[in-house]
């Protein structure tokens, strides 16, 4: 962990509310990835900065908001500002470029795991893996916006492939915990978790999976 990072991690730490963690079921302490929701821009830092675990959890970022030259294309393609407002013109020549300043190199100093979209993905994947052998945990944000402030019902699936790849290299089964991030009123709630099938394919289960994380996502009971 960098010295910016934590600077202003622990910044942020200090001057917010704690948060309240409840668990569905005890946790089982082995490799596993916690799943959650965006709860806007403040999901993942609610979840470096208080989650329970944090000190011991690698995140998923995207590479783009990790490369300056990049950042200003991302900025403008996440939705970081209402279409169409009054304020759009000034917010299109100004906020991509502060982001490209201050991004970078706090999550460059930030324990993460660069996502890339292309062939490189398997750096992605190895490097969780270390991660995991190593006894740590992952947090992955797969929800896909689907415009200002919103997200689709729908998750992106492509983290799954990490199970499979896992379990190759270890023989253990990784448990996924969906974990609904309340930023409103400083709550993670973790509902019960899935675990990867050995015995069948990743095609054959993804269904089965999804149908148990994104109601999680959502902070709604599952049987």
């Amino acid at each position: 962990m960098g010295k910016l990072y934590e600077t202003l991690i622990g910044a942020y730490r200090h001057l917010t509310p704690k948060f309240e963690t409840t668990w569905a079921e005890p946790f089982i302490d082995e490799p596993c990835v916690f799943i959650g929701n965006h709860s806007g821009a403040f999901g993942p830092i609610d979840m470096c900065a208080h989650f329970p675990f944090t000190k011991n959890c690698y995140s998923w970022l995207n590479h783009d908001v990790m490369d300056a030259k990049l950042v200003p294309a991302y900025v403008r393609q996440d939705y970081w500002w209402k279409p169409g407002c009054w304020a759009e013109p000034l917010l299109n020549v100004t906020l991509p470029y502060l982001a490209a300043a201050i991004m970078p190199p706090v999550l460059r100093s930030a324990p993460g795991i660069p996502v890339y979209h292309d062939q490189r993905v398997m750096l992605t994947m190895r490097q969780s893996i270390r991660h995991l052998r190593d006894g740590h945990y992952l947090i992955i944000f797969p929800e896909q916006p689907s415009g200002y402030k919103s997200h689709h019902t729908w998750i992106n699936t492509g983290f799954l492939h990490v199970a499979p790849l896992f379990y190759k290299a270890t023989g253990k089964a990784l448990r996924f915990y969906p974990v609904h991030i309340d930023h409103r009123n400083h709550r993670f709630t973790i509902a019960k978790p899935v675990q990867y099938d050995p015995t069948r394919t990743l095609e054959e289960q993804t269904d089965d999976i999804v149908a148990v994380l994104a109601p999680g996502l959502r902070g709604e009971a599952t049987e």
